[in-house]
């Protein structure tokens, strides 16, 4: 028998390999921005075409390289970081694989122009799927410029699977954010389709989150600050009342890398126990410095994985430096049993005590008439005329005998099969404050408000944005938000459905969102959970259908403005919701599917009792 054991051709183990480090155009801009910074460059420019599908260039001024290294750069394991396996413990770079530039180069057209400071003449060096098809010497500038285009034009199987360009674009951002965050001494900039979305000057740790985040970010950070033995801890968290429900803003840098650790997250989380809402996740932007040989960064390709010595210390020390910061800065838990009206203001404890006045009107006669009384008496006590009184009987004047006072029953006409097509006693009541329970001529119904209130909203909004235009009520105050810069964009895009159904707004310096108008039925204080709510579902993926897209965007909407579980609903406002459901379209499940009410029979009733 022959021998099946073959060795694969370099380009195809490359792009073997490129499947793991390149999935997207986000691990691209990764690859090409941490290899710029090892370069020693001060400033870097990232410019993207089509979310990084036809192209992806970063040019810095680092140091160079020479004809040689330029072509050494995309060979397999050919790396300048290490040279030997001790040197994995002891990095001070962010690549060291050597892998990147060759898996990116089998996947794509790349195009490297070069030059080291000293050199008269750089290098302009041309890729097509792992194959050289030009090199040569070219008059440029000191540094790099690499250019990749046509990501995945010879695996149409991977380019398939790439999302939308909002999509991707996000996570280009990402990857751009966490490389800005780590090195504030690097001015960097990030143009997308030949606009600039960042232009971030050389800073420190502070600013460089404030003009990535927004101008009013600065004053929601509470500085971490913490020295031992095991780490250094520095970086901000946010101040609990602007805590959010996404997980977006949560940034851990080890030894300036970005790294993914749910252990740490856990301890922070813990920190700010009792002061966060409920599902509110906490802001966090921390920098730990640990010893090189106590951090394994040898995990995954992507590097963002970790391995810690002795993760047990690490945790204690990063959950009570936090807690150490929140309380510095008189951030404490809310006491809910306190009552506000028997505090003290700070400021009265520095005054004075003195004994009160008791003032005494010696001519004051409770038993004497005003009118009989003196002219001096009269003058000094004020004049008080008891009411007459009032026969309890003129109460119920007009009421015959079977008239009540209260009944809980009233007589509706329903129009649905469930209910008795002629005039039934409807008892309809609040269970938990949460089910809603109403009577049938063959049972009872459990409707769940929340689900009941989500269908009824999705259909009206769904029936704004694609057929007529939603009512709109006018704020006599704006609302004004501070976003960043990604979810702006993101609002921008979604403007014109938004105003369908009756959010209407305009975009401010500073990255500041000015809201004039709001859907009839959504209250002021949960405007920004419901855009929240909205930015998180279209940072997953917007169907490229605008009907599908009206579709996502109606209930995001509802889910958002729909009656929370635990609000109590007056008697008029159930038996309205109810008539709303049954008059929608779909009654029996939300638009994600669940079920919005189960009817209870008396039949079933009575197999409980056998």
């Amino acid at each position: 028998m022959s021998d099946i054991i073959r060795l694969l051709p370099d380009h195809v183990a490359n792009q073997i390999a490129a499947g793991e480090v390149v999935q997207r155009p986000a691990s691209v801009v990764k690859e090409l921005l941490e290899n710029a910074i090892d370069a020693g460059a001060t400033q870097i420019s990232l410019i993207i075409k089509d979310a990084g599908k036809t192209l992806v260039q970063v040019i810095d001024d680092g140091k160079g390289m020479s004809m040689t290294d330029a072509r050494m750069a995309f060979e397999r394991h050919a790396t300048s970081k290490i040279t030997n396996a001790n040197d994995l413990f002891d990095l001070h770079t962010k690549g060291f694989r050597g892998e990147a530039l060759a898996s990116v180069a089998a996947i794509a057209h790349v195009s490297l122009k070069t030059k080291r400071e000293d050199d008269d003449l750089g290098t302009i060096l041309e890729i097509e799927g792992s194959k050289v098809v030009n090199q040569e010497p070219v008059v440029t500038t000191k540094g790099t410029m690499i250019s990749v285009r046509n990501l995945f034009y010879n695996v149409p199987a991977r380019r398939k699977f790439l999302k939308s360009d909002n999509v991707e674009l996000r996570n280009i951002t990402d990857e751009f954010h966490r490389v800005a965050m780590a090195h504030p001494q690097v001015g960097l900039k990030f143009s997308s389709n030949d606009t600039e979305l960042f232009n971030l000057p050389i800073s420190n740790y502070r600013q460089r989150i404030v003009n990535i985040m927004g101008a009013k970010t600065n004053e929601k950070l509470v500085p971490v600050e913490e020295e031992t033995e095991l780490v250094k801890i520095s970086g901000f968290v946010g101040k609990p009342e602007f805590a959010r429900k996404t997980k977006g803003l949560q940034y851990f840098f080890v030894n300036d890398r970005f790294i993914k650790h749910n252990y740490l997250h856990h301890a922070v989380t813990s920190a700010f126990e009792g002061l966060l809402k409920e599902k509110n996740n906490p802001t966090y932007f921390l920098f730990l410095d640990v010893p090189k040989d106590s951090v394994d960064i040898n995990i995954h390709p992507t590097k963002t994985e970790v391995k810690f010595d002795d993760e047990h210390s690490l945790y204690a020390i990063v959950r009570a430096s936090v807690k150490h910061a929140l309380g510095q800065f008189s951030i404490n838990a809310i006491d809910f049993d306190k009552e506000p009206q028997y505090e003290v203001p700070y400021e009265y404890t520095k005054k004075n005590t003195s004994s009160p006045k008791i003032e005494v009107n010696p001519d004051f006669n409770p038993f004497s008439n005003t009118g009989s009384s003196s002219s001096s008496t009269s003058k000094s006590t004020p004049s008080y005329s008891k009411p007459a009184p009032q026969a309890w009987e003129s109460l119920y004047a007009g009421l015959d005998d079977s008239s009540t006072l209260l009944d809980e029953t009233e007589e509706v006409s329903m129009t649905t099969s469930m209910f008795e097509e002629e005039k039934v006693t409807r008892n309809i009541f609040q269970l938990q404050r949460k089910f809603i329970i109403s009577t049938l001529k063959s049972g009872m119904l459990v409707i769940h408000q929340n689900r009941a209130h989500e269908r009824v909203l999705y259909e009206q909004l769904l029936k704004h944005i694609t057929v007529q235009r939603g009512t709109s009520q006018q704020l006599l105050f704006p609302l004004r938000l501070n976003l960043p810069v990604d979810e702006v964009s993101i609002l921008t895009q979604l403007q014109e459905q938004l105003e369908q159904t009756g959010f209407i707004f305009k975009t401010l310096a500073n990255n500041v969102v000015e809201i004039v108008g709001l859907p009839i039925q959504l209250k002021e204080k949960h405007v920004p959970e419901v855009l929240e709510t909205i930015i998180r579902d279209s940072e997953l993926d917007l169907p490229k259908e605008s009907f599908s897209q009206s579709d996502r965007l109606a209930a995001t909407m509802a889910r958002g403005m729909a009656i929370r579980s635990g609000e109590s609903m007056s008697q008029e406002a159930m038996e309205n919701l109810v008539d709303e459901l049954f008059a929608c379209k779909e009654s029996e499940l939300t638009a994600q599917g669940k079920k919005v009410f189960i009817n209870i029979t008396g039949e079933s009733l009575n197999l409980k009792f056998n």
